[in-house]
């Protein structure tokens, strides 16, 4: 599977981010590969990962991770929660957005729902300034 692609404006140069598993096979037009998870995805090999960056800086803090993975928080509930931890990393985003600039960003996450993990709140964060 294929990630979100996402190409977008930010200021005057567009960006162009997506998100994609890390379980999913790296592929050539990936560009930078980075990682967004605090933790490092079980059973997975740093060589196979084919990483440029493990930026967990980015990632939800531990304490939100747990409360949303135990079900005590809707995913609309985490989000906003994990939108404020973001308002909090705005260097850490800048510098993101600055890559995307560049080339290519792959954002990749080890959630096994594509529907309802943290690297979508995140890619929707780095499209709208905060």
């Amino acid at each position: 599977m294929i990630g979100r692609v996402g190409t977008f404006k930010a200021g005057s140069l567009p960006m162009d981010i997506r998100i994609k598993r890390i379980h999913d096979e790296p592929s050539d037009d990936d560009g930078r590969r980075i990682l967004v998870d605090r933790l490092w995805p079980r059973g997975f090999t740093k060589a196979r990962a084919h990483l440029d960056e493990w930026n967990k800086e980015v990632a939800p803090s531990t304490p939100l991770r747990q409360r949303f993975h135990q079900g005590a928080l809707t995913f609309a509930a985490f989000a906003q929660a994990y939108r404020r931890e973001l308002a909090g990393h705005a260097e850490a985003l800048d510098r993101i957005r600055a890559q995307a600039k560049e080339g290519r960003v792959t954002l990749l996450y080890g959630a096994r729902d594509p529907e309802h993990n943290h690297a979508l709140v995140l890619l929707d964060a780095l499209r709208h300034r905060a």
